[in-house]
């Protein structure tokens, strides 16, 4: 009876790895391809219309990978500043009002960071299918793909004046065009 124990457990245990081994075989999907793999710095295409004889080169760019550096170097300098802020509280010999001035900094740059990243969505929201917003000491730097590739004045006027009725310290607005 007991060997009957045995085997029957083994079964079940056999067919229970054989039912999850399908499942997962049935279901692995392709992985999907990154964008990020795909375009390199100097990936160029030829571009040619029909009825031309002469074809151009131009450089293609995934919409995220032009502004992904510009977040990417603003994100390693508030690390930076965030790291000698932290070591300044955490050290002993700092005063009680130094560490306190240090924490506020640091839930500055974290509110100044959120802030930007809601920005950026709103512009999306506007229309404008990438935005990279930048905030330092009430100057606002506002970079976007313009999606016909034209831009004008009363564009710029109109991200100008949502940026300067969003927040309340922004002082100067600089708006930069970027072609796709």
């Amino acid at each position: 009876m007991k060997a009957n124990k045995r085997t029957v457990w083994f079964l079940t245990l056999l067919s229970l790895v054989a039912v999850i081994s399908i499942y997962y075989l049935r279901n692995e999907q392709p992985m999907s391809l990154d964008g990020m793999a795909i375009f390199g710095d100097n990936d160029a295409v030829t571009v040619s219309t029909p009825g031309e004889t002469e074809s151009k080169t131009k450089t293609v760019y995934a919409d995220s990978m032009l502004f992904e550096e510009m977040r990417m170097q603003v994100q390693n300098e508030r690390s930076t500043l965030k790291d000698q802020l932290t070591s300044k509280v955490l050290s002993p010999d700092t005063t009680a009002e130094e560490k306190s001035a240090a924490y506020d900094e640091m839930a500055e740059l974290t509110k100044r960071s959120s802030a930007e990243a809601l920005m950026e969505t709103q512009l999306k929201a506007l229309g404008y299918p990438e935005a990279f917003v930048r905030k330092d000491d009430g100057k606002v730097t506002v970079s976007v793909i313009s999606e016909d590739g034209g831009h004008s004045t009363k564009m710029a006027a109109e991200i100008t004046q949502y940026v300067l009725t969003s927040w309340e310290d922004a002082r100067t607005v600089q708006v930069v065009f970027m072609e796709r």
